[in-house]
């Protein structure tokens, strides 16, 4: 009896939201990256990243984790505290353990922010060694 290959865990098209309502810890002043009271960058990628994480959960094989390692990411409009944001994230590309993300965070109608999210499929415990050893 011939071993059928193993499929790939994920597949394009996979997708998933996240949302996030601004908070005063949200803000540029709050996270360092500017003096104004409205959602900071490094925020509005980790809500993009949070998304990314979201769409493989379900499907992720056991003893493995993704891990980022490349973003491309516009930063189109301001979004003050008490407005919810949402981070969609879909998945476009499969290349290997190579997974490219397209994603858009959204304040209703208007587009915050878009771009690309690639993360990579690791062994998670071999991963936290490696990165153990490195420091």
């Amino acid at each position: 009896m011939q071993e059928q290959p193993e499929q790939p865990p994920f597949a394009p098209g996979l997708i998933a939201r996240v949302e996030l309502t601004v908070t005063d810890a949200d803000t540029a002043q709050a996270v360092g990256s500017g003096d104004v009271p409205v959602l900071g960058t490094p925020r509005v990628l980790a809500l993009a990243e949070a998304a990314t994480v979201a769409a493989t959960a379900a499907r992720m094989p056991a003893g493995s984790t993704t891990v980022g390692v490349r973003v491309e990411l516009e930063h189109r409009a301001a979004t003050p505290v008490g407005r919810t944001v949402t981070a969609e994230a879909r998945l476009a590309k499969v290349d290997g353990r190579r997974l490219l993300f397209e994603v858009t965070v959204t304040d209703g109608d208007e587009i915050v922010a878009e771009g690309r999210v690639e993360r990579v499929l690791v062994d998670r415990q071999r991963f936290v060694e490696r990165a153990s050893r490195a420091s």
